[in-house]
């Protein structure tokens, strides 16, 4: 454990004083803002739930997209400098460096989430909305973001630089995304199957509507496992080839 917290330090300290966390961060803080004001409040008169439900519906978007840009660096930079193999020789075991470097990107993720909640505030200048629906919206960012986070983090671990760790990490997050129409073409009980690995339209839009349960809690935290456990067979496979 006390390498996990001395690696997930150090990566975290290097997602604060680099610029590149803020960046990404400021980008997509910047874009939550305009779409908030342009699509979730609108120029039309809206209820102030649906104006909630479409603020968590941009934002998972946006949090996807930041996790992916947060977590493309992690290994395959280290792999980029030539710091890898030292990372690989040195006594620490695989599982505690993907779990380090999951826990600092989330850790920033988590932080980049909560700046957003201004947001759901300014509904309360002129509507009312319930706290458990905040709560339950936040929730659910926190879990599609610490699954899309974890993906990268296989990403990062298959790529030879950051540029490829990305585009392989979007490829897979892409194509869980794209299950929900695939499902609408398939045939059960193969329907069924690819339905339940949408994350968005199958677990995430619950959330957005204020609803927590327990089957989309255990969906996002078993994809997040199952993509660092690869990541680490992955690392595994390297420190011995």
């Amino acid at each position: 454990m006390s390498n996990t917290l001395l690696i997930a330090r150090r990566e975290l300290t290097s997602y604060l004083r680099t610029p590149s966390g803020w960046i990404i961060a400021a980008a997509v803080l910047l874009i939550d803002g305009l779409l908030f004001n342009a699509f979730a409040l609108g120029t039309q008169p809206k209820p102030s739930t649906q104006v909630l439900q479409d603020f968590f519906y941009f934002a998972a978007g946006t949090t996807m997209i930041a996790a992916i840009l947060l977590s493309m660096r992690l290994l395959a930079e280290e792999r980029q400098a030539g710091t890898l193999s030292l990372l690989l020789t040195s006594p620490i075991r695989e599982y505690q460096i993907v779990a380090g470097k999951f826990l600092s990107a989330f850790a920033f993720l988590l932080l980049l989430i909560g700046l957003t909640a201004y947001m759901p505030a300014l509904i309360f200048v002129h509507g009312k909305v319930s706290l458990g629906h905040i709560a339950g919206g936040y929730l659910g960012l926190a879990l599609l973001g610490g699954s899309a986070l974890a993906i990268g983090v296989l990403g990062s671990s298959l790529g030879r630089n950051q540029l490829v760790a990305g585009v392989l990490s979007a490829l897979f997050l892409v194509s869980l995304l794209l299950c929900w129409m695939v499902a609408r073409v398939a045939d059960p009980p193969l329907r069924e199957v690819l339905r339940y690995l949408a994350p968005f339209d199958q677990h995430f839009l619950p959330f957005q509507r204020g609803m927590l349960r327990l089957s989309d809690v255990v969906f996002f935290v078993s994809v997040s496992w199952f993509a660092l456990l690869a990541a680490t067979r992955v690392l595994h496979s390297q420190r011995w080839r």
